[in-house]
């Protein structure tokens, strides 16, 4: 068997020429396997961590209120704080990533999150607190944009919407992780305790990720041949080990690019991609950071005590989970711009009768259909459509700026949201959101791109 599977690989090298590695082609026709999962883990479990430390904000925030450390101004400075470093952690990550490498960019934010995250334990106030927060954030927003456009590189198309879901669904199970283990860490050890958990497990992954390879696609891209050969070979050996004969290279395609400068981001064909891009990311960045990471202050502002919010809010976060899930069965179905407008058309109707439920068993019910729907469309728009939109030469440049324009809103979504909840209760936060999730349908029907299926250097 072993003479057969090397013959294969043999004979598979010989169709490349001298001048393609032919990465895109002989990655695509790979059968899932072992080396995928193991992918999908070490990108999906450093991002799970960070997306835990992104929603432990609002049981935190909560907490530091209720024991006197903060007050709700001071905590959505905190939260904006988190957003001021995401938005240049994401532009840094899309420069780093295409410049030095995947590997490169997402060892870096690992590692400056997890530290920063270990020393905000120990923060005296909540101003050092806040500019902690701010380190931090800049490894979350890098983290978020090399974890979906990484994975994308090494999965074959055919799967590429299921596990971008996939990912999806294990980061997004950062929300109600944090949700529970607010619960159950906060009322009894206190606030300081979540920030210890999340940099420990930074550090325990980045260690893990150490010997991750680098993504064959970038590696051609930038004329490293022999180092996207090598790197393919191997990935092609373990694949055939486990699978078998691989099925034959069906093109042969060069990735090479001379020059990629970034003004090619606003050129006639890539423009409309990147403002949907933009619209998704936006869009995203509104909704969860200006109504659901809120939920527990919603409530202790209207009267629950912290423990019975969070609890509320972990019931209702389990939506997190069930949103990718139903996308990991849906994607490559369905296709992603009519997934995306299809979760923005039920988001809008689950938010207009969201405010007049007062069973609480029927508030937990809508808030978890309003959560899964949202979820759902974050599979499908941030981890799957926004890294297909760009080539592989500035992809991560491509979703790193359409990042960190949604991280710019963001900055002030906190405040936009304490005013508005203010002065016009839950109804004016919906309204918001409601309005920005109307831009994104328009956006997405004008664009008229569906990606489902296709190879990377197709779309």
């Amino acid at each position: 068997m072993s003479q057969v599977i090397g013959s294969s690989i043999t004979a598979d090298s010989a169709a490349v020429t001298s001048s393609a590695v032919n990465s895109g082609a002989r990655l695509d026709r790979l059968p899932i396997s072992r080396f995928h999962w193991r992918i999908l883990w070490l990108i999906a479990g450093g991002a799970m961590v960070d997306a835990f430390d992104i929603y432990l904000a609002g049981g935190v925030s909560a907490g530091m209120a209720k024991e006197g450390f903060s007050t709700m101004s001071q905590n959505a400075l905190f939260i904006s704080a988190t957003f001021i470093g995401m938005m240049l952690g994401a532009g840094f990550a899309g420069f780093i990533g295409d410049r030095f490498g995947r590997r490169v960019s997402y060892q870096i934010n690992l590692l400056i999150f997890g530290v920063a995250s270990l020393t905000a334990c120990f923060a005296p106030n909540i101003q050092v607190l806040s500019l902690l927060r701010f380190v931090m954030g800049v490894g979350l927003g890098a983290e978020l944009v090399v974890a979906a456009a990484t994975l994308g590189e090494f999965v074959p198309p055919s799967h590429r919407g299921r596990w971008a879901a996939l990912l999806s669904m294990i980061i997004a199970a950062g929300l109600p992780l944090a949700s529970w283990t607010s619960y159950m860490v906060i009322p009894t050890l206190g606030w300081r305790y979540m920030f210890a958990i999340a940099g420990i497990a930074a550090l325990f992954i980045w260690v893990l990720r150490k010997k991750m390879p680098e993504s064959p696609r970038w590696l051609e891209s930038v004329g490293r041949h022999q180092e996207a050969e090598a790197t393919l070979g191997a990935i092609e050996r373990e694949v055939a080990a486990s699978k078998g004969v691989l099925p034959p290279v069906s093109r042969v395609q060069s990735l090479r690019v001379e020059h990629a400068p970034f003004r090619a981001l606003f050129s006639r064909k890539i423009w409309p991609r990147f403002l949907v891009a933009a619209t998704i990311l936006i869009t995203i960045n509104v909704t969860v950071y200006g109504f659901i990471i809120w939920m527990p202050s919603f409530f202790v502002q209207q009267g629950m005590t912290v423990t019975k919010s969070l609890g509320f809010t972990t019931m209702m976060t389990a939506g997190a989970i069930f949103g990718p899930f139903v996308a990991f069965l849906l994607a490559d179905r369905i296709g992603r711009t009519r997934g995306i407008v299809a979760s923005a058309v039920v988001l809008i109707a689950l938010g207009v009768a969201f405010p007049f439920m007062r069973a609480e068993a029927i508030i937990i019910a809508i808030g978890f259909a309003l959560v899964s729907s949202f979820y759902f469309m974050v599979s499908l728009g941030q981890f799957g459509f926004v890294p297909e939109l760009f080539p592989t030469e500035f992809r991560l440049r491509g979703a790193g700026v359409a990042g960190m324009l949604g991280r710019a809103v963001a900055i002030g979504t906190p405040f936009a949201t304490v005013f508005l909840f203010k002065r016009f209760g839950v109804y004016g936060v919906l309204a918001a959101v409601i309005t920005f999730l109307c831009v994104l349908i328009i956006s997405i029907l004008a664009l008229r791109l569906e990606t489902n299926r296709t190879s990377l250097e197709d779309i």
